[in-house]
């Protein structure tokens, strides 16, 4: 590992300014020991002194983290302007927080300085020297992060480095180049950081916004130009458009650029950690993230598949193993034998060989897809027609003899609508009548088939739907359009997932459809012997 380096998270901090996340002490808290495990040498814990939920995280941290890697940086500002750095409140709250390491931002901007701040460039300067050399004499590591200074160095490049002088000077041990508007390239990235490191001979380093998309390519292209410390968030989280991924950039560095800068076997870890982080933040993980997205390393085109058979290299651009991730098969209209033979091969399916079989899959897929079915996102619906087509027979814990809907409202209420449904079907040896009661149609029909199949089959019980999703194929036909449900379920036992599809010329036939293959196939994966 590269001890020089410095991996500097900001999740906790910058990240939570992102619209809709807010995240509550307790999940700050969670949080930390991922980031931790990850391997990153600085956790960002937010603005004690001036965000109430900040202070009380560092003193619950002081007592209830115990972190192996990392250590927590406190975030603040600079004294305000007139205000000796001793007397001032929020720097004072900083040396209570007891973090050891503080980072500080300050204005590297002239025009902020004199229409934000209103004070003197001067004044400015002198702000950034008490505060860092108080903080210094009180025992504390300082990094500056010096906001919008691409943005000030292009404006007047003098008085930018003023400042990053200013707090080399004073102690600060890092100033970190803060791209705060987010709209650098990474030429103009590289060709700053270039020169302010010849300039001022200190140790630099970078904090991208994605604003013009280039978060990590300007944070990497800091690197290149001698920066030595890297801020960003997991995930991308952050205002507006984020701030850099900071997995993709490590990533990226580690895998790309041979840099070792992650302690432990964090890297390894990189795609569950992130999946973890989305659970805390409630904030759903996006498929084709790099690296850690669910797509990552999936491959649906069959010429793809047909290289990838011969060699995985041949269309992956690095190991997936690496970040703990893995490659997978689509299955779609696009797919040719080997992407059905690649995918049998990940559901534990041997079809090596079985040319004929292969080749009913195949045309039985892209028939289906042709009606408005995927199987790319419905993974569980693929194993049963795969299953169906191998065995000759499709897994039948039960057979559907009819069902019904009613949806009803109170006269002059609408507000009052509720659904009830019926099925009739035959569970083990015997008819079973059910009805349930739901706040829709599909709602219903989903608490009628549980109720029909609980007695003889009670694991349906851990069986959770957890995503729902709707999709108007052919638009052009209105109401009468054929509709697509795709059905996401949990098993609450063993935490598994997994995807369902129904097409219909309506959403209930849709739903129930792929109600049906979600519960056959859970009860399937549980290892549930027939009982008819």
């Amino acid at each position: 590992m590269d001890t020089t380096f410095d991996v500097y998270d900001t999740t906790l901090r910058d990240g939570a300014q992102q619209e809709g996340m807010n995240l509550s002490v307790a999940d700050k808290l969670a949080i930390a020991p991922l980031l931790d495990e990850l391997g990153v040498g600085f956790i960002e814990g937010g603005w004690p002194g001036a965000i109430p939920k900040d202070t009380e995280f560092f003193k619950r941290a002081d007592k209830e983290l115990d972190l192996t890697h990392a250590e927590l940086a406190a975030f603040g500002a600079t004294r305000k302007a007139g205000v000796r750095a001793s007397q001032d409140e929020q720097v004072r709250a900083l040396v209570d927080s007891e973090a050891s390491v503080i980072t500080l931002v300050a204005k590297s901007d002239i025009r902020h300085v004199e229409r934000a701040l209103r004070t003197t460039g001067e004044e400015n300067l002198a702000m950034i020297r008490d505060t860092v050399a108080f903080l210094r004499e009180q025992g504390r590591r300082v990094i500056l992060d010096a906001e919008h200074f691409f943005d000030g160095y292009l404006f007047d490049r003098d008085y930018a480095l003023r400042a990053a002088e200013t707090a080399f000077e004073a102690g600060a041990e890092c100033v970190v180049l803060c791209d705060t508007n987010g709209g650098m390239l990474p030429e103009g990235v590289h060709e700053i950081v270039a020169a302010v490191g010849a300039a001022t001979g200190g140790r630099l380093g970078i904090h991208a916004h994605n604003d013009s998309g280039c978060a990590v390519a300007n944070s990497l292209a800091a690197v290149s130009a001698g920066a030595v410390h890297v801020q960003g968030t997991i995930n991308g989280y952050g205002e507006r458009t984020g701030n850099a991924d900071l997995l993709t950039v490590l990533a990226n560095l580690e895998l790309k650029m041979g840099r070792r800068t992650l302690a432990g076997e964090g890297l390894r870890d990189m795609t569950r950690i992130a999946h973890a982080i989305s659970e805390i933040t409630n904030i759903a993980p996006f498929a084709r993230q790099p690296y850690v997205g669910a797509s990552a390393f999936a491959h649906k085109a069959g010429l793809h598949a047909s290289a990838i058979k011969v060699d995985p290299d041949l269309y992956q651009h690095a190991d997936p193993m690496a970040v703990g991730n893995d490659m997978r098969m689509l299955v779609s209209d696009m797919a040719g034998r080997a992407s059905i033979e690649l995918k049998g091969r990940e559901l534990g399916i041997d079809l090596t060989g079985k040319g004929e079989l292969l080749g009913r899959v195949t045309n039985r897929v892209k028939d289906a897809e042709a009606q408005g079915y995927t199987y790319d996102a419905a993974d569980a619906s693929f194993e049963l027609l795969l299953r169906e087509e191998l065995d000759g027979l499709r897994p039948a814990f039960f057979t559907t003899e009819s069902w019904r809907v009613f949806v009803h409202t109170a006269p002059g209420d609408p507000t009052t609508a509720s659904s009830e449904a019926t099925v009739k079907m035959h569970v083990g040896e015997e008819r079973v009548i059910a009805t349930g009661e739901g706040n829709g149609p599909v709602n219903a029909l989903d608490h009628a088939l549980r109720k029909a199949v609980a007695p003889t089959y009670p694991e349906v019980d851990r069986f959770e739907l957890i995503d729902f999703k709707v999709r108007i194929l052919d638009t052009q036909h209105g109401t009468d359009a054929t509709t697509r449900v795709l059905v996401e379920t949990k098993d609450s036992d063993s935490e598994a997932t997994w995807s369902t599809v129904g097409v219909g010329p309506n959403i209930v036939e849709a739903s129930w459809e792929a109600l049906v293959d979600s519960v056959v196939f859970g009860l399937m994966r549980a290892g549930v012997a027939n009982r008819s």
